[in-house]
C-alpha cells in the first residue's frame, strides 16, 4: 500500500527545527515523534513520554519517557540499527531550537519561558524535566509543535545543515530519498512503537509518495486519473466546478471523490496598524476601524468567494474549535451598513468625505477576496484600492511598521487559545503584534491567563481578552477557514483535525 499526495508549494526542509510552514510539518509529522502528541480532537496524548507530572509551583515538567522508542536505522549508530531514544536527547534537541547558530524559526517558543540556567535536565535516561520561570499553562500545547520532535545528535552534527535531506527520527515512515522538485519516498518504520486499539503494529502502508507539481490545476488533473490519493484544498480557479455554492460536492463527482471538511484552527482577516502616521492614517481612528468592520457582508462574501468553505467571522478572533473556549461568546461585526456609515460619519468623515487614500495590502492569492472586500466599502463611503505584491514584502513592511492596512491569516500553532490572544500582547511587538495593539487591561489579563493552570478558569479569561480586543479592532475578522480534503473512495483511516496536521498512521486503501 503506497499513499501517494502533492505538495504543490514545495518542500524546504525535512528538519523539524524548520517546520514553520505546512508543508515541512506535514513531512515533519511523519518522520519524527514528541514527548506528547494530538488526536484528532486535540487532545493532547501520551507519545514518546508515556506519563508525565507538573510540580505544585507549576514550574517544573518531569516526563517519563517509554524505553520501547528507537531512533531509524542509521549508518551513523553502532551495527547501523537505529539507537534508543534517551531524556539526553531531548535535552539536544530543545537547546538545538534556541541556539542562534542554527536559526531556527522555533526559537520563540522557550525564549523567556524557560531557566535561563538549567531550563532542560536529564535526571536519567528515561527522566527528562522541563523547568519554567513562571508557570505557563500552554507549555504542553507547545510541546506538540514540530520543533519539538527529538532528533538524533550524533546524525544531527554529522550532516549539520544537510541534515534537511538526510532525516533520522523516529516516526512511522523512514527516509529513503527526496529529488528535489520531483518526488520524495517515505518507507513504513517497521520498528514504530505505536500500535492500534486491536494491538496491531503501526502503521498501516508500506510507503508514501509525494510530487511535488506545482500547478495546481495538473494536480487536480492527477488526482482525477488516479495518480494521487488525495488534494488537499480546492484552487479557486475550479472549485465551482467542484464544489456547489452551498460547499458541498457537485452531483457529478460523487461516488467518484469524497470531500472531507473540518473546523480549522485558522482566522482570515485584515489588519490595522494603530500608530503609523496618526495624520494621514484614518485606521488610528476607532470608529473607522468599527465603521469597516460592520461595512463587509461575511456571509455574502462565503457564499460567493469561498463557496461555503468557511464560517462568516462575526465573533472573535479566536476560531470555533478550542475545547473550553466558546467563540459564540465572543460578540464581534454582523453585515450592518447603516451603522457603518453613522460611525463613520462620527469620525468625521461623512459619507466619506475627506478620507484619505489608503492601500489594502495582499498577495496575488488573496486578490480576489480583497477586491471584494473593497466593493463591499464603497457603499458605506470608502474608497480603497488593493495593492497587490508578493507575501515577503508585505512581512518587511508589517514589520518595519509602514504597512497601514494589510491582509493577513493566523493559524494555531498548539491547541489553545494563548496562540491566538498573545498576537496583541504588546510586550512581545512586532511579530506577531504587527497592529502595535497596545492596552493594559489586555496585557494583565494575558499574564493572568498563561499562569492560570485550570481550563475552565483560563478559557473564562481568555473569552475577556477576546472581546476587549474585538472591541478595539485593531484587526477585522472576515472568516474562519475549515479544513477541506478530497480523497480517493478508496483511501479509509485518513483523520481530518482542526490543526490540518497529516497523520498517516492508521491511513490504509482498501483497493
Amino acid at each position: 500500500m503506497v499513499f501517494r499526495f502533492n505538495i504543490y508549494n514545495g518542500l524546504s526542509s525535512l528538519d523539524p527545527a524548520f517546520g514553520a510552514v505546512q508543508s515541512n510539518l506535514w513531512l515533519d509529522n511523519l518522520l519524527f515523534n514528541g514527548l506528547v502528541q494530538l488526536n484528532e480532537q486535540l487532545e493532547i496524548l501520551p507519545c514518546i513520554a508515556k506519563t508525565w507530572e507538573i510540580s505544585a509551583d507549576g514550574k517544573t515538567y518531569t516526563f517519563h519517557l517509554r524505553n520501547t522508542v528507537f531512533f531509524h536505522d542509521d549508518e551513523l549508530f553502532i551495527n547501523g540499527k537505529g539507537r534508543k531514544v534517551i531524556a539526553s536527547d531531548f535535552v539536544y534537541t530543545f537547546h538545538r531550537i534556541t541556539d542562534q547558530s542554527v536559526a531556527s524559526k522555533g526559537a520563540w517558543i522557550f525564549n523567556g519561558k524557560v531557566d535561563a540556567e538549567n531550563p532542560f535536565v536529564a535526571v536519567d535516561d528515561s527522566t527528562f524535566e522541563i523547568h519554567l520561570n513562571n508557570p505557563y499553562a500552554p507549555i504542553m500545547g507547545i510541546l506538540t509543535m514540530p520543533y519539538c520532535k527529538v532528533v538524533p545528535k550524533e546524525v544531527v552534527e554529522h550532516y549539520g545543515k544537510d541534515f534537511r535531506a538526510h532525516p533520522v527520527g523516529t516516526g512511522p515512515f523512514k527516509f529513503k530519498y527526496w529529488r528535489e522538485n520531483d518526488a520524495l519516498l517515505l518507507l513504513k518504520n517497521e520498528n514504530y512503537f505505536e500500535q492500534d486499539s486491536l494491538g496491531k503494529q503501526l502503521p498501516y502502508l508500506d510507503a508514501v509518495y509525494i510530487t511535488f507539481i506545482e500547478n495546481k490545476s495538473t494536480e487536480f488533473l492527477k488526482f482525477r486519473q488516479g495518480e494521487l490519493d488525495f488534494i488537499s484544498d480546492v484552487d479557486p480557479s475550479f472549485k465551482d466546478d467542484v464544489l456547489t455554492k452551498r460547499g458541498e460536492l457537485q452531483p457529478r463527482y460523487h461516488g467518484l471523490m469524497v470531500l472531507d471538511k473540518s473546523v480549522y484552527l485558522n482566522s482570515e482577516y485584515i489588519g490595522c496598524n494603530l500608530i503609523h502616521d496618526p495624520k494621514n492614517n484614518p485606521l488610528t481612528h476607532l470608529k473607522v476601524r468599527q465603521a469597516i468592520a460592520y461595512g463587509i457582508d461575511r456571509k455574502k462574501l462565503i457564499t460567493f468567494m469561498r463557496n461555503n468553505i468557511g464560517l462568516p467571522a462575526e465573533h472573535g478572533f479566536v476560531t470555533p474549535g478550542l475545547s473550553y473556549f466558546n467563540a459564540d461568546s465572543v460578540k464581534g461585526y454582523s453585515y450592518q451598513p447603516e451603522l457603518a456609515r453613522k460611525l463613520l460619519e462620527e469620525a468625521g468623515f461623512p459619507n466619506g468625505k475627506n478620507f484619505p487614500e489608503i492601500s489594502l495590502l495582499c498577495s496575488p492569492s488573496s486578490e480576489g477576496i480583497c477586491n471584494f472586500v473593497v466593493e463591499q466599502l464603497k457603499d458605506i463611503g470608502i474608497n480603497i484600492k488593493v495593492e497587490s505584491m508578493e507575501g515577503r514584502a508585505i512581512a518587511e513592511m508589517k514589520v518595519k511598521g509602514t504597512a497601514d492596512f494589510f491582509r493577513g491569516s493566523w493559524v494555531a500553532d498548539y491547541p489553545d487559545a494563548e496562540t491566538f490572544l498573545a498576537v496583541f500582547y504588546s510586550k512581545y511587538g512586532a511579530p506577531p503584534n504587527y497592529t502595535r495593539f497596545n492596552n493594559k487591561i489586555y496585557d494583565a489579563l494575558y499574564e493572568k491567563a498563561i499562569s492560570t493552570s485550570d481550563n475552565i478558569e483560563r478559557n473564562k479569561i481568555y473569552m475577556q481578552m477576546d472581546q476587549l480586543m474585538i472591541n478595539e479592532a485593531p484587526v477585522i475578522p472576515l472568516y474562519y477557514d475549515v479544513v477541506l480534503r478530497i480523497l480517493q473512495p478508496h483511501v479509509k483511516g485518513l483523520l481530518n483535525n482542526p490543526l490540518n496536521l497529516l497523520d498517516l498512521k492508521t491511513t490504509y486503501l482498501a483497493k
